[in-house]
């Protein structure tokens, strides 16, 4: 299944990342934003069926973006990747909407967090877009 990953991310390297990891399954990178505010606006834009998003950006950080994301459709999964102590993240992310912490330490982890997260939503039936 082709399931459309947006990436919101300000360092082009971790774009860079991510895009590799994307494509070594049968997914694509539908979108990609460099700051919170063009991430919500290619989220409504896009309608992706996972979206990455980086804790610090500038503008507003990835939990503002991930509350305003949740609100446009929570049904959406959000996975927060980043620098930052993911345990120490975990409570704020979940609150905010995000379904997985990934840390940038282990950026393979996105491909479990991904498919966890393509899973969880198909089990509720839910349909990819």
């Amino acid at each position: 299944m082709a399931v459309r990953v947006l990436v919101v991310e300000d360092s082009l390297q971790a774009r860079q990342m991510i895009r590799t990891i994307v494509q070594t399954r049968d997914w694509t990178i539908c979108g990609e934003a460099e700051n919170g505010w063009a991430g919500i606006s290619q989220f409504e834009k896009l309608k992706p069926d996972v979206v990455i998003v980086d804790f610090t950006m500038p503008g507003i950080n990835g939990i503002e973006t991930a509350r305003r994301m949740s609100t446009l459709d929570p049904d959406v999964p959000l996975i927060l990747f980043t620098l930052f102590d993911v345990e120490q993240l975990k409570t704020a992310a979940r609150a905010a909407g995000f379904c997985a912490t990934v840390s940038k330490m282990h950026a393979w982890d996105l491909v479990g967090a991904i498919e966890s997260a393509v899973s969880h939503v198909n089990a509720h039936h839910k349909p990819i877009r």
